[in-house]
């Protein structure tokens, strides 16, 4: 099943960061070594509204177009083998409307898994 980011999200990739996700291997509780992690991912920072709006995307893979075409992204928000990337605080900025009203915006950060995508092609 081919699912496409939805166009209405797609400006907020916009400030998008490629990273690598780096983490070595680990002593599990049962005393089994995980494998190493080595992943290209998006970091992003959203407001908190922005973040709840993509919230139910979660943990499942999209396709993108335009300037990431080829490539899907996977939101990380509880996968345990992702802990360390799961969504933290991003700060709040303090601003004030035209009305001259004091307001704050609460910021998250977020990791996506990138991926590329190899399109099959019948002979």
């Amino acid at each position: 099943m081919r699912r496409m980011w939805p166009e209405e999200f797609s400006n907020l990739l916009d400030g998008a960061e490629e990273v690598t996700l780096n983490s070595a291997a680990r002593m599990r509780d049962d005393g089994s070594h995980s494998e190493a992690i080595h992943r290209k991912a998006l970091k992003l920072r959203l407001s908190q509204a922005d973040f709840e709006r993509i919230w139910p995307l979660a943990e499942a893979r999209y396709r993108l177009q335009g300037r990431l075409a080829g490539k899907a992204i996977t939101l990380i928000v509880n996968n345990p083998h992702y802990s360390q990337w799961h969504p933290a605080d991003g700060g709040t900025e303090e601003s004030v409307a035209d009305s001259g009203r004091s307001y704050s915006t609460r910021y998250v950060v977020v990791h996506f898994l990138l991926d590329d995508v190899q399109e099959t092609v019948a002979a």
